[in-house]
């Protein structure tokens, strides 16, 4: 899919009062990547999305894509949504259920005058694994299969900029673990910049690699992915369930089905993975799944043992519980969530050297 046309960055600054909900934002946004809008129900994440897409104008709006100028309110001028190159998934497939999945693909064609050739058709087709389905009614299709087609359709006009509205809100545990791949595929092989909404700290750690925490209308933060998540000042964001991703190297396939992830500040080694050596995996370690020692003990059953040194302690949502921030070898930060009782009985204090032990390890797509 290299050829689909590169993005630029994105800068939108918008302004919107309304009877029940105030937005007031400036993001500076990469212009590759997924670029995740994260926060609570209600903290204006679609809002934002509508915003850039055209389909809500904000009273006070300025919006750039690169060189080009989509909204400038001090102007009086505003880009109509037909004309943005844009793609929009949102979380219904809405797909029209008198056409085959092959009509809907058409359509999107169509409207955007491009010859499947010229759309890219075949590519897309492989891209979202569902060559198959071409003459398939979209009414028997399942959740997962919808929204591939969905996203096929959006993909189709040759957007440079794909906007995609919470797509897997709809779907159950089994279905989303069906799509979730080819999202990934969309994050590896696309050229243009994905606005991803979501209020899912999985999807995010999964698929990101820019993060925007939102809420009440505001920007709390924004910053690459592996910097925002992990910072304990924002574990209130993830409803205590801060953790830090890292992208760590397949080292080699070990003994007893175990495969070695390795990193500046070690290795991790995790059950057998399928991919080569040398390949890259995101690994989400959260501050639950981190305990802390004084000593190296080879007498547990934890394997995974870090060596670090504190460098904040930080009060957590979770009472009687303390969020301890370290620093790998390799400047990496890692992030345990213990008692304050063990805090106490740890003695920990800024500076000291302690033993991280990861008693569990989410590997996610890289």
């Amino acid at each position: 899919m290299s050829d689909l046309v590169p993005g630029a960055g994105i800068k939108a600054c918008f302004k919107l009062d309304l009877p029940h909900f105030k937005l007031d934002i400036d993001l500076n946004l990469p212009g590759k990547g997924v670029t995740a809008l994260f926060g609570p129900s209600g903290s204006g994440k679609t809002t934002v999305l509508r915003c850039v897409a055209g389909l809500t104008r904000a009273q006070g709006g300025r919006l750039t894509f690169g060189d080009d100028v989509w909204q400038d309110e001090s102007r009086g001028f505003f880009l109509p949504p037909h004309r943005r190159p844009i793609g929009v998934v949102f979380q219904e497939a809405s797909l029209f259920p008198h056409l085959s999945v092959m009509g809907n693909l058409r359509y999107g064609m169509t409207r955007a005058g491009l010859t499947p050739s010229e759309a890219g058709l075949d590519d897309i087709l492989a891209l979202l694994g569902i060559g198959g389905l071409l003459d398939r009614g979209t009414t028997r299709l399942s959740g997962g299969e919808r929204q591939r087609v969905a996203i096929a359709r959006a993909l189709l006009r040759r957007p440079r900029l794909l906007l995609m509205d919470e797509p897997l809100a709809a779907l159950d545990l089994k279905r989303k673990s069906e799509i979730l791949p080819y999202l990934e595929r969309l994050h590896d092989e696309l050229d243009i910049p994905i606005l991803y909404v979501s209020h899912s700290p999985d999807e995010v750690a999964r698929l990101a690699d820019h993060l925007v925490l939102m809420e009440e209308g505001r920007v709390v933060a924004q910053g690459a992915l592996s910097e925002t998540m992990g910072r304990i000042d924002l574990a209130s964001s993830f409803a205590d369930d801060i953790a830090v991703v890292l992208t760590m190297t397949v080292g080699a396939h070990e003994d007893g089905d175990l495969t070695r992830l390795d990193f500046g500040g070690g290795s991790i080694t995790v059950g057998r993975r399928q991919e080569a050596l040398g390949n890259h995996l995101r690994c989400r370690i959260r501050a639950r799944d981190v305990s802390l020692s004084l000593s190296h003990h080879a007498d547990m059953s934890i394997v995974n043992i870090l060596p670090a040194t504190v460098s904040t302690i930080a009060e957590t949502p979770t009472p009687g519980h303390v969020l301890i921030e370290m620093t790998l070898t390799s400047g990496d930060k890692l992030v345990s969530r213990i008692t304050k009782r063990s805090c106490e009985q740890l003695s920990l204090r800024l500076g000291l050297s302690v033993w991280a032990q990861v008693k569990a390890v989410a590997l996610l797509g890289e």
